[in-house]
């Protein structure tokens, strides 16, 4: 099995074959557990979030395709459920900060739960309709808080493409979001910085 490119390993994978997918998990499982790891700071989730990449992988390996590599592949499926975890934490906090500091006590605690659903998915959907570029350095500075100069580094980018991106990330969140605007003004400095 240690001959096998990428590609042979994915068809492996494809068919079944457990014997391949346990070399790719022995391969990358530590590296990707302390990717994780310095992106969520907590070593339990890190590896939560890494088994259930491999997880899917193995579930959906019928579906299996991998153009990049398969190194890329995974660091980048993992980057990606890290930083949905992260945002899934970012909007509850923000929310709860909200909550606590902004509503009046007594509001109907349902209609308030389902208020902040509301929000966290249309915030996570105009998100998601940004450029995939604009998309990942976005997530990278709102989720990560990642400086500007890092993402430049980590992107091989330069200062300028990432000022530009986020400048056209929070012009589109804008108006995908025109509707929360009372709410994003009010937590807008706690999670999206917007500068409204």
């Amino acid at each position: 099995m240690s001959t096998l490119s990428d590609p042979e390993l994915v068809s492996a994978i494809r068919q079944g074959e457990e014997s391949a997918f346990e070399q790719v998990f022995r391969t990358y499982y530590e590296r990707l557990c302390q990717y994780a790891t310095s992106l969520l700071k907590d070593g339990d989730e890190a590896e939560e979030m890494v088994q259930t990449v491999f997880l899917t992988i193995w579930e959906k390996r019928a579906d299996l395709e991998i153009t990049l590599s398969l190194k890329a592949y995974l660091y980048r499926a993992v980057h990606n459920h890290c930083l949905n975890r992260i945002k899934h934490y970012g909007v509850r906090e923000a929310h709860r900060d909200y909550s606590l500091y902004v509503q009046p006590h007594g509001q109907d605690s349902v209609a308030e739960a389902i208020y902040g659903q509301e929000l966290e998915e249309r915030i996570e959907r105009a998100v998601r309709k940004l450029p995939e570029q604009c998309q990942l350095v976005f997530r990278m500075s709102r989720f990560e808080e990642m400086k500007y100069q890092e993402i430049a580094d980590h992107l091989g980018l330069s200062i300028k493409t990432i000022e530009n991106q986020i400048g056209k990330a929070l012009r589109i969140l804008r108006q995908e979001l025109a509707d929360y605007l009372p709410v994003l003004v009010a937590i807008g400095q706690l999670f999206f910085n917007l500068n409204f």
